[in-house]
C-alpha cells in the first residue's frame, strides 16, 4: 500500500477496526474509507456489491464481525454463525469480483480445535473438534479462511489471513452480558470498588454507559463473582499491537497460509483477576463460581512464523490493562 491507496476498512467502530483506523493515520495513509453499519449492512449483498462497483477500493481489512463472550455465543449461535458467514460471503466475493489488490481477513484463535496442543501452530487448523462454547462462530470464521484460500487458487487473488489471540484495550465492549474476559473483569472490578466505597451514584452511571449489570454480579458486590475455577489459561494482545501487525503484515505478507498474532506467552484467569484487581485498586473477595463453564483450557498461539517477519508486539500486558481502565473511566467520566 502506499499513502495513497484506496483502503476500505470494514468495522472501523469495533475494537479491531478502531485500532487499525488509528493505525493507519498515525501512519498517514491518505484515502481511508468506511462505513457504519446502518449506512452498509454487510450483511445484505446487494448493498455490498452496490458499494464495491462504486467505491472500488484497492486495498480491504475485513474487521465487521459478530462477535461476544461464552454467554453471548450459547445464547445467539444462529446469529453468530449467520451474520458472520454472510459478511464473509459478501465482502470476500465482491473484493474478487471489483480486483481489490489484496484483502485481509481477521479471523480468531477458536478456530483451533478446543483439545489443541499447546502452543498452538497454524497447522493445527481442523485435526480435532471445536470448543462447543463458541463452535459456531469459530466455524464462520474457519469459512472465511477457507474461502480466502479457495480464491486465491482458483482466482490469484491475495487474500491473507491472520488468527489473533484474545484481544483487549481501547473501544473494547464492557457489556457484561456480550463482553469477552478481560473488559468484564476490568468492569467487575471496578463496580465492586464503588459498592465497597459506597458510591452508588457512579454505579447508575457506569450502568447507564455500559449496560444492565447482571442480577448474580449486583448481587455480589462488593465482592467479584467470577465464571468458572480460574484455572484456564490465556494469552492477550493489546488492540493496538494487533493493529499494527496487521499492516505489516498487509505490507509485507502475500502467502494462503493463515498467520497467528499474539504475544506468545499466557496467564491463567486466576492471575489476570490479579492483575485486573491490581490495576483497578480492588481490595475486596473474589468468587469462583465453579457451576459456570471455563471454556477451553488453555489457549496460546505459536507465533514463530510471525516473529519471522521480525515483528514483535510492543504493549507489555500491566500497561495495557492501565490504558484500558483509563479508557473505561473516561467514557463514565463524559457524562457525570
Amino acid at each position: 500500500m502506499d499513502k495513497l491507496s484506496k483502503i476500505y476498512l470494514a468495522g472501523h467502530k469495533g475494537l479491531v477496526g478502531s485500532a487499525i483506523h488509528r493505525k493507519l493515520k498515525e501512519l498517514e495513509y491518505a484515502n481511508i474509507i468506511v462505513r457504519t453499519h446502518e449506512e452498509l449492512d454487510l450483511t445484505r449483498q446487494e448493498q455490498v456489491e452496490s458499494f464495491f462497483a462504486r467505491e472500488k477500493p484497492e486495498y480491504v481489512f475485513l474487521a465487521a464481525a459478530k462477535v461476544g463472550g461464552i454467554l453471548a455465543n450459547a445464547t445467539y449461535p444462529a446469529e453468530f454463525i449467520y451474520d458472520n458467514l454472510a459478511i464473509e460471503v459478501n465482502t470476500i466475493h465482491a473484493a474478487y469480483r471489483y480486483r481489490v489488490k489484496k484483502l485481509l481477513f481477521l479471523g480468531s484463535s477458536c478456530i483451533y480445535p478446543r483439545e489443541c496442543p499447546q502452543p498452538m501452530k497454524e497447522d493445527y487448523l481442523l485435526t480435532g473438534p471445536l470448543e462447543p462454547t463458541n463452535e459456531a462462530y469459530a466455524i464462520a470464521k474457519i469459512a472465511g479462511i477457507k474461502m480466502c484460500q479457495a480464491y486465491n487458487t482458483q482466482y490469484g487473488t491475495k487474500f491473507i489471513s491472520v488468527m489473533p489471540t484474545n484481544l483487549y484495550g481501547p473501544n473494547d465492549n464492557f457489556d457484561l452480558e456480550t463482553s469477552h474476559v478481560l473488559p468484564a473483569l476490568v468492569r467487575k472490578f471496578h463496580l465492586a470498588k464503588l459498592a465497597a466505597e459506597e458510591k452508588w451514584d457512579l454505579i447508575e452511571i457506569d450502568e447507564r454507559v455500559f449496560g444492565k449489570i447482571p442480577a448474580d454480579i449486583k448481587e455480589a458486590l462488593p465482592k467479584v463473582k467470577l465464571w468458572g475455577n480460574g484455572k484456564p489459561r490465556r494469552e492477550f494482545l493489546h488492540v493496538d499491537d494487533l493493529a499494527d501487525a496487521c499492516v505489516f503484515l498487509m505490507n509485507n505478507y502475500d502467502g494462503s497460509e493463515i498467520v497467528n498474532i499474539g504475544v506468545g506467552s499466557d496467564l491463567s484467569i486466576a492471575e489476570l483477576a490479579e492483575m485486573v484487581a491490581e490495576v483497578v485498586g480492588f481490595k475486596g473477595e473474589i468468587i469462583f463460581d465453579t457451576s459456570k463453564p471455563d471454556g477451553t483450557p488453555q489457549k496460546l498461539l505459536d507465533v514463530t512464523r510471525l516473529k519471522n517477519f521480525r515483528w514483535s508486539p510492543q504493549i507489555d500486558l500491566v500497561r495495557g490493562i492501565e490504558q484500558t481502565y483509563n479508557w473505561y473511566l473516561e467514557q463514565a467520566f463524559r457524562i457525570k
